[in-house]
């Protein structure tokens, strides 16, 4: 029996049968074409088809010390014009992040353990982190041929952050012709952590036996608050930037923060004195180890604070440098999209605690 249908249903139906495929096209293209967007995140994640181009994924799978800032936008264009680099703080990242980020503090104290379990994508790098000497960093022994990454202060790491840097004065920048003429103090220094076995210690103790030193600091029983640090400093000819530990290119805040920024000339106690001349400004500190005696040291300190001419070339560099502080840990973050793709493509740290405690001495 044949059934015939009029020439206005078929119509009708065809018509259906269209839309139905247009919309089918559609969400299809809507799937697969657009941008995918993490229910939790603010960041849509874009790929170029150029590899040149490809977005990098900074995965922080946890904030050292629990620190953590909003991630909205896209922050490291943003904060410092590093393109194609995202960071985010979503462990549902992880399958699809270049390089994930592990601060050891944590991972030494046990708050925080490593995603081992989880499979790890081909080429997925893995990051060590820490800004501490050596001293703070525990046993490293547990950690061989698991990072292909070093982030930290020293200048051999894969990224390197700083506690401070030089950056050229630009037009504008005001220029410091002359030394800092309010100085009340010969000597002075600001210090928390004292311990009879550093070696700051001993050198403190012989040169208060020669000159007269100033200290503050809840050691001392002189705490000092943020905003009154640096104008307390600045009223010092010298300031005792010493480091608690003496290791490799370890060169911290008391440095580039409290002395350089207070307008005091630092004496300085840390790595060898070739690695503050690598980082720091000529003829705008002085290290211990240039004197063969303490008392020699302290003599020359009294002789230099009453010879103006001199002492004010300790700041002469300032007339074309200016100091800059590390802003935040997403600057060093941030970093890892510049260095990354320079780093050679199988690398590992067999023995991260051998590369942690070179030339570390106390």
């Amino acid at each position: 029996m044949m059934v015939c249908y009029d020439s206005k249903t078929v119509f009708s139906f065809m018509k259906k049968c269209l839309i139905f495929c247009i919309i089918c096209i559609f969400l299809i293209s809507v799937y697969y074409g657009l941008p995918r967007r993490n229910q939790n995140s603010a960041i849509a994640i874009t790929f170029s088809n150029s590899s040149n181009n490809k977005d990098m994924i900074i995965l922080l799978w946890y904030w050292p010390f629990g620190h953590s800032v909003s991630l909205n936008g896209h922050t490291c264009w943003d904060l410092y014009k590093i393109p194609h680099c995202i960071l985010v703080d979503q462990r549902s990242y992880f399958p699809s992040a270049d390089v994930v980020v592990f601060h050891n503090r944590e991972l030494i104290q046990g708050s925080q353990k490593l995603p081992i379990e989880l499979p790890r994508p081909q080429g997925q790098r893995w990051a060590w982190m820490s800004l501490e000497s050596p001293a703070n960093n525990g046993n490293l022994q547990k950690f061989a041929n698991i990072f292909n990454m070093t982030i930290s202060y020293r200048r051999d790491a894969d990224v390197t952050t700083p506690y401070g840097e030089l950056l050229p004065k630009e037009a504008g920048d005001h220029v410091v012709e002359e030394s800092p003429a309010n100085k009340t103090s010969l000597v002075c220094w600001v210090v928390s952590n004292y311990q009879d076995n550093h070696k700051r210690s001993d050198v403190y103790n012989d040169l208060k036996k020669i000159v007269p030193v100033k200290v503050y600091g809840s050691w001392a029983n002189a705490p000092l608050s943020s905003t009154d640090l640096l104008p307390t400093i600045s009223r010092c000819y010298f300031y005792l930037a010493f480091e608690n530990s003496l290791a490799k290119d370890y060169i911290t805040e008391k440095l580039w923060n409290n002395a350089y920024k207070s307008g005091a000339v630092p004496i300085v106690l840390g790595p060898p004195i070739s690695d503050y001349k690598a980082v720091a400004p000529n003829h705008s500190f002085i290290h211990v180890d240039e004197f063969t005696s303490i008392k020699e040291m302290g003599e020359f300190l009294q002789q230099l604070a009453n010879d103006q001419k001199r002492y004010s070339e300790y700041f002469t560099w300032k007339q074309e440098w200016k100091v800059k502080l590390r802003a935040h840990w997403t600057e060093g973050f941030c970093k890892i999209c510049t260095q990354n793709r320079s780093l050679p493509q199988h690398k590992v740290y067999s023995d991260l605690e051998t590369w942690d405690k070179v030339n570390y001495i106390h």
